[in-house]
């Protein structure tokens, strides 16, 4: 069963590929990502790999866990299940409507 690791703390020029050999010196890699911004397509600093088997994702959170990689100490621990968010309210309060109505300001 596969296990996926959370990699926090990554420099912003670790790749996918980088990610994916450092952490195959542990065992089998399934996949690695980068977390990347949306709009800049710039990295987030953070990424998870999944390893093929439990005892490849200890080892791996043993031998990377507050090691450098790429300039950067990271911190590598098994990746918690996404939970539902509240959407984020960017309005602050403020009215965008679109409509013809009069402003007094």
């Amino acid at each position: 069963m596969n296990k996926k690791l959370y990699i926090g703390g990554l420099s912003y020029n670790t790749t996918q590929e980088g990610l994916q050999e450092a952490f195959s010196q542990a065992g089998s890699v399934d996949s690695a990502t980068v977390i990347t911004d949306k709009m800049s397509g710039r990295s987030k600093g953070f990424g998870f790999v999944e390893m093929t088997t439990e005892d490849e994702a200890q080892k791996a959170i043993e031998m990377f866990d507050g090691k450098e990689l790429d300039g950067r100490t990271i911190k590598v621990s098994e990746a918690r299940p996404m939970t539902d968010r509240p959407r984020r309210d960017f309005s602050r309060g403020r009215d965008f409507g679109g409509g013809n109505r009069q402003r007094n300001w």
